[in-house]
């Protein structure tokens, strides 16, 4: 029995995006749903298991309308989901009374309940969210019934806040494998047969590293599974390292360089760190080459000559501050501290 495992698709999110993919990536949501459909037509995948937030809020009936035409097209493949606590149930959802294609099933109870397909041999375990926060731990003592050959947890959680989940109790159930949702980061906790699949896209710029889907396999001897990387872009952090001699023209050039090394495609978080010249201001307005960078931070500082401060400054503070700390080791707290201070009373003197 071969299943694909999705979760945090999100769809509706504007995610976070340089300014040159700001009207595309909540497109892009929408097509990472539309390539995992076309692998499980290609690859005859049994079941899909989507383990909450198919939608980052509310659907739309025309969204579902949208999604339900994916998931029809895989007519081999049989849809299993719950709402998790992006999309939970209200009590006007349009989850509550809309007709999926007959190969989809969705779980809307708020308890545990199954879904049974026995012509896969499979039953499916899982409850859907009717707030946003679900304190209580739901899944404690929700033994496998064992009244399919094979028996998976839908399951969406984690956190204090969203059904917290622990490892170990969830391994004791019984189940041939637990799809976990709502962790953004795919996780495989080997060796068991549980993984949260992750967001199948980066949802924002703290979703770090790869995303995409669990594709596994259900037989006699166990349950094999692995990470499928699909997402079309990352969120990527960087350092751009900058001396005294690095001029704004200088830096623009090591972004550049360094962005194209990594993907033009991907979206970057990007820190400026070194001591530059007490002369030199960069303007980060123009160091976005490609529009994909989603946070630019300025880290640097101003490479003073201290022995030359001190000696110009005499007996005044900034001189006084300079000899109290001017012996501290370059890695040391004193020396971020002379730093900072020298920026500091240099900046409120020009003031």
């Amino acid at each position: 029995m071969k299943f694909i495992h999705i979760a945090d698709i999100h769809l509706g999110a504007n995610p976070d995006a340089g300014s040159a993919g700001k009207d595309t990536r909540g497109r892009e949501m929408w097509e990472s749903l539309e390539r995992v459909t076309k692998v499980c037509r290609g690859e005859k995948v049994d079941v899909l298991l989507v383990a909450g937030d198919l939608f980052h809020r509310q659907p739309l009936l025309r969204e579902l309308k949208e999604v339900n035409y994916l998931f029809a097209s895989m007519e081999e493949t049989q849809v299993i989901l719950i709402a998790g606590n992006h999309d939970y149930l209200k009590k006007d959802s349009y989850y509550h009374t809309f007709a999926w294609a007959p190969n989809v099933h969705m779980i809307l109870s708020e308890e545990i309940s199954c879904v049974e397909l026995p012509e896969l041999e499979l039953a499916v375990y899982g409850c859907s969210y009717y707030s946003r926060e679900i304190a209580e731990e739901k899944y404690q003592g929700i033994y496998a019934k064992h009244c399919q050959k094979y028996e998976i947890l839908l399951a969406h959680g984690g956190d204090e806040k969203h059904i917290p989940i622990k490892k170990n109790d969830m391994v004791s159930l019984g189940y041939d494998y637990v799809a976990l949702g709502h962790i953004h980061k795919p996780q495989i906790f080997e060796p068991y047969p549980m993984a949260y699949a992750g967001a199948l896209e980066p949802i924002d710029k703290n979703d770090m590293g790869e995303h995409g889907y669990i594709k596994g396999e259900l037989t006699e001897q166990g349950c094999q599974f692995e990470f499928v990387k699909s997402a079309l872009r990352e969120y990527i952090s960087m350092e751009i390292v900058v001396d005294k001699e690095t001029t704004g023209y200088e830096l623009r050039g090591k972004i550049e360089e360094a962005i194209a090394g990594c993907g033009c495609r991907n979206l970057y978080k990007i820190r400026i760190t070194g001591q530059r010249s007490p002369e030199t201001l960069y303007d980060l307005s123009a160091m976005d080459p490609y529009g994909n960078i989603v946070e630019l931070k300025d880290e640097t500082r101003p490479a003073y000559d201290y022995e030359k401060l001190m000696k110009q400054n005499g007996e005044n503070l900034l001189g006084r501050f300079i000899q109290s700390l001017k012996d501290s080791e370059e890695d040391s707290i004193e020396y971020q501290a002379l730093c900072a201070g020298v920026e500091a009373l240099v900046e409120t003197r020009r003031g």
